[in-house]
């Protein structure tokens, strides 16, 4: 399965790492446990619609199929015809160290391709299987590892790709909107392939770890709406 995918992009906003090893979850961290659920649910399943819808230009969004979180996984709230799937990704997609893994606030609308959705998507919704679920972080790693080490992780397909151009994106406590931004999935690659880091350079790169996988940022200059965003690099 591949969970990279939030969690580097956090990352490479300086709000997360890339999954890594676990941690306790310990008294420094402001979100020490997980909150009661409710508090990670949009107010109602009308507005979580439109957030997810925002992640994409209506041209996409509008056609694509629409997830929302559910008492036991996200389910199906709107069916499409173009292969793409939207969604809001919660704080639990970030790294299993990270000190936010458990922040209600976070708030990731994103729209996948239908490479990503094979490939990428599949992953998220296991863990938020295992969230509501109840099974640790320490848990969840294992379970990951354990998938790595069997040969059963899935790495992303060709042209995996996303859109989170989203006004609404909460990405942490100090990364709030952040920029909208288009996210491209590799099989673990050298950014300086891409180009990716270097100064003045309009790509960003995060790398997973455990995972063989590596995430391209590509900022752009409009929301999904067609406002413009200024473009001050963090």
């Amino acid at each position: 399965m591949n969970t990279t995918c939030l969690a580097v992009w956090l990352g490479a906003v300086g709000i997360f790492c890339a999954i890594g090893s676990a941690v306790a979850e310990d008294a420094k961290s402001p979100y020490p446990v997980m909150a009661p659920i409710a508090q990670y649910r949009v107010a109602s399943p009308a507005e979580e619609v439109a957030m997810a819808r925002s992640a994409a230009p209506a041209s996409i969004s509008g056609d694509a199929d629409i997830l929302t979180l559910g008492e036991r996984g996200y389910e199906s709230a709107a069916k499409g015809k173009n292969g793409f799937v939207c969604m809001v990704w919660r704080s639990w997609a970030a790294s299993f160290n990270d000190p936010q893994f458990w922040n209600p606030k976070i708030r990731g609308p994103i729209c996948l391709n239908p490479a990503a959705v094979r490939s990428v998507l599949p992953g998220y919704l296991e863990r938020t299987k295992w969230v509501l679920a109840g099974v640790s972080r320490s848990e969840m790693l294992d379970r990951t590892k354990s998938e790595l080490a069997a040969k059963t992780y899935v790495l992303p397909e060709p042209a995996a790709m996303s859109y989170m151009m989203s006004k609404q994106q909460n990405v942490g406590d100090t990364g709030g909107h952040w920029h909208p931004h288009l996210m491209f999935f590799v099989a673990h690659t050298d950014a300086a392939a891409w180009g990716a880091d270097l100064s003045n350079s309009p790509i960003f790169s995060a790398q997973g770890d455990p995972e063989p996988v590596t995430t391209f940022f590509v900022p752009i200059t409009k929301w999904s709406d067609g406002t413009p965003s200024v473009m001050e690099m963090h």
